[in-house]
Formats: C-alpha cells, sequence, structure tokens
C-alpha cells in the first residue's frame, strides 16, 4: 500500500507540473484554443475550483492501481510497458469520455482533440512513473 500511495503521489505532483506548463503553452502556442477557454462554461471559481487540482492525483491512482493488478500481461522495459499501458488507457477510459463530451456539449473538435492528447499524454506519463517504480 505504500509504494501505491508514493507512486500517486510522485506521478500526481509530477502530472500537475505538466499541467501548469501545458496550460502556458497552449496560450502562446495555440491562443485560438485558449480564447475558448474564456466561456463562462469554464469557470473555475466556485466550490469546485479544487477539482481541478486534484485531478492529477486520480489519474495517478487509476493507473497505479491499473498498473499493479495487469503489469504481468505487459512486456518489454519498463518505458515501452508504461507506453502500452497509457494508450491502452487512452483507448478504454479517455477516447469513449471525448466522444461523450464531443456528441453532448457545445464544444468545438479541436478542443476535444486537445484534451484526448493531453488525457492520454498524462496518462502515459503515469504509467511510465508506476512502471519504473514497481517493474
Amino acid at each position: 500500500m505504500k509504494l501505491i500511495a508514493l507512486k500517486v503521489l510522485i506521478s500526481g505532483v509530477i502530472l500537475l507540473i505538466i499541467s501548469y506548463l501545458a496550460l502556458f503553452l497552449v496560450v502562446k502556442l495555440v491562443p485560438s484554443l485558449a480564447e475558448q477557454y474564456y466561456d463562462p462554461m469554464f469557470s473555475l471559481e466556485g466550490s469546485k475550483s479544487w477539482m481541478f487540482f486534484i485531478h492529477p492525483f486520480i489519474i495517478s491512482f487509476a493507473l497505479a492501481w491499473f498498473w499493479k493488478r495487469f503489469k504481468s500481461l505487459f512486456h518489454g522495459n519498463w518505458i515501452m510497458r508504461g507506453i502500452e499501458v497509457g494508450l491502452f488507457y487512452g483507448l478504454i477510459a479517455i477516447l469513449p469520455s471525448m466522444w461523450m463530451i464531443y456528441s453532448a456539449f457545445n464544444v468545438t473538435l479541436v478542443m476535444v482533440l486537445s484534451w484526448g492528447i493531453y488525457g492520454i499524454t498524462q496518462a502515459v506519463i503515469a504509467a511510465i512513473i508506476s512502471a519504473r517504480l514497481n517493474p
């Protein structure tokens, strides 16, 4: 249990830092995409703003649990195993979520694609960390 908690903490902190960096990069590199976040639908004010800051830890927990349960099914070195697990997670968790968001909410395809790429990137990073800390 200590190992899972350590992986979740390490992965979560790394993903939180990457989240901030990605936010600044989007503003600098793709300002048209960043402008879409000025819609009132994306307000971070209020009682739910803390949820944004814990999402990296939720993803880290999910990937740490998944890794502990299914790591024997993946082969190769720890980097390749982490990439494969992250992509697998993206296929079964992120892709369907993005499909539902795009079909149900008034968001652009570019925004949903950026979320999907971002989510899969987070999953791969968290899975690589899990593979490295618990080969």
